[in-house]
């Protein structure tokens, strides 16, 4: 190995920086400030936050939906305080936008360049201007199916490369939290805080502490000492199916109008009648209350609107708070079928109401009624299923992993669904003195059943024991045909670090590693047979457990 590219002495995690465009990559010109190429050597290169001056090997990124892959020269971060080191290379787009001129092709463009990169890093961070940046949020979370792994977005309200700046710490929080914790959602992290990207908002055009979350609490918070993540508010996949992508947002068919004193019901009338308007986002005043107008004219053209096949949405105006119809004015568009919104942002109402009316067979009924429920944990849902961090001492957390190992190496699964049940649940992704989680324990023993339990309640399948070993790889090394079966349809792949040892076992075994994505004839990886959703190449995650 040559000098210059040194191997990290401590576990590390793979990054892929995908940079739109924004203020944080500008640079002062005779015209104002304008994007700034090369921002990796330009900018974090020269920080030691950054760059710890190990110029590690370089990374392989795939550039096009073909599965077209180039190599990018990586930086690595210092150890962090988790004993962890962030490696990560930055992809930037040909066009770099400023997020005011961001669309639906700007959304597609990365969601494709995340699935296309999907199985070669363990956690992506979006470089985004902040404008624009909740809208992007909002429909990132729609468009990535069964997401597991962290997708992060940032910004800054002054660029990098400027004295003062906020860039850097954005930067840096983005990358140890998605370096370091396994959050698989699409994120928001500004000014110390890890937002669910689509219950964030910006609320300043000017301070570090750009955007809030009005309706939901933070998932993480950086502290001087170390980061704190509320496990019981993140989401994870609960079906057995692979990460796959929709890109077909229809935004021109969708619109929002805010509710002011003294509207028109013929202003109104006007938008509902716009050639092929689908949808529309009504931002109401307070619990959700519009004019009714003279002789209840509003309403009439709103019912008649719903009437053609056009979904409304209430969402208030207000900061915090939800719709409810307690009011008359609300009960009357409730009753004329325009559909509460709760306590959803605008920007979460509309890239959902253009998600969903892009679906495949969508009608208007279908959409006013999933507008009206959680998808993504856009909207408050008391009924959803709550992963509590352990608050409790070592020794506890140390004995119910032990009963929960044995358990599963009885193949007892009343005795496993007993210990998980509860706050026992944040145990689903916890790791013992090897790293093993549950699934990896369950993926080398016989209860396939106890496997499949542990997948439905969101256990990940992309975390790596200290050996480096992700549960796929245990299955296959077992042998175990079934449960090789069942990771790769719940999105299980093989990680790049496990390669070589599995090429010399798809030799002796070429069967059951066949099935786990290894071509026995030439060490390559293949498409999973399951399903078209399975990304070209196939390496794998790191990550470490709540």
């Amino acid at each position: 190995m040559e000098a210059h590219h040194l191997p990290s002495t401590v576990p590390e995690s793979q990054v892929l920086i995908i940079m739109t465009g924004g203020t944080i990559c500008m640079q002062r010109s005779p015209s104002g400030f304008v994007p700034a190429r090369g921002f990796q050597e330009t900018c974090l290169a020269k920080i030691p936050i950054f760059n710890d001056g190990s110029r590690p090997q370089p990374m392989k990124v795939v550039v096009d939906a073909d599965g077209r892959a180039k190599k990018y020269a990586s930086l690595r971060t210092p150890a962090s305080l988790y004993d962890r080191q962030v490696r990560y290379t930055v992809l930037e787009f040909e066009e770099l936008l400023d997020s005011s001129s961001i669309d639906s092709r700007g959304w597609a463009l990365i969601a494709q360049t995340i699935y296309n990169n999907y199985t070669l890093f363990d956690a992506f961070v979006v470089l985004h201007g902040t404008d624009s940046l909740a809208y992007t949020c909002s429909a990132l979370s729609y468009m990535l199916q069964e997401l597991g792994k962290p997708v992060i977005l940032t910004g800054s309200q002054a660029p990098m490369l400027e004295l003062q700046n906020d860039a850097s710490d954005n930067l840096l929080g983005s990358l140890v939290v998605a370096g370091h914790f396994m959050i698989p959602e699409v994120c928001l992290y500004f000014n110390y805080k890890l937002f669910r990207g689509n219950r964030a908002t910006k609320v300043s055009a000017s301070d570090f502490a750009a955007f809030d979350s009005p309706n939901a609490p933070p998932l993480a918070v950086t502290t001087s000492m170390r980061t704190l993540v509320n496990w019981d508010l993140v989401r994870r996949p609960t079906s057995l199916q692979h990460f796959s992508i929709r890109t077909n947002l229809d935004t021109s068919h969708v619109a929002c109008l805010r509710i002011f004193p003294g509207i028109k019901p013929e202003m109104v009338d006007a938008v509902l009648k716009l050639d092929g308007l689908r949808g529309l986002v009504l931002e109401t005043f307070g619990a959700g209350n519009a004019p009714g107008g003279q002789d209840n004219a509003m309403t009439k053209v709103l019912a008649s609107a719903i009437q053609r096949g056009i979904v409304i949405i209430n969402i208030t105006q207000c900061l915090t708070g939800h719709v409810s119809p307690v009011y008359a004015p609300g009960m009357t568009l409730f009753r004329a079928g325009v559909v509460a919104g709760q306590d959803m942002t605008t920007e979460a109402a509309l890239t959902k109401l253009a998600y969903l009316l892009a679906l495949p067979e969508s009608t208007a009924e279908s959409v006013a009624r999933d507008m009206a429920v959680s998808l993504r944990g856009e909207l408050t849902n008391h009924s959803q299923t709550v992963f509590r961090h352990p608050d409790g001492g070592l020794s506890e957390r140390t004995t119910t992993l032990t009963a929960l190992g044995y358990a599963i190496a009885q193949g007892d699964l009343a005795r496993v669904q007993d210990l998980v049940k509860g706050e026992n649940i944040w145990i689903l992704n916890d790791a013992d003195y090897s790293g093993n989680t549950p699934v990896h324990i369950a993926a080398h023993s016989p209860s396939l059943e106890i496997l499949r339990f542990f997948l439905l309640q969101g256990a990940s399948v992309h975390l790596r024991n200290s050996a480096g070993r992700t549960p796929l790889f245990l299955a296959a090394s077992a042998g175990l045909a079934e449960h090789v079966v069942l990771l790769r349809k719940s999105g299980a792949h093989l990680h790049a670090d496990e390669k070589a040892v599995a090429e010399i076992q798809a030799r002796q075994r070429p069967g059951v590693w066949s099935m786990a994505g290894m071509n026995p004839l030439n060490g390559s990886t293949d498409q999973w047979a399951g399903g078209t959703e399975w990304s070209p190449s196939v390496n794998g995650v790191a990550g470490s457990a709540p």
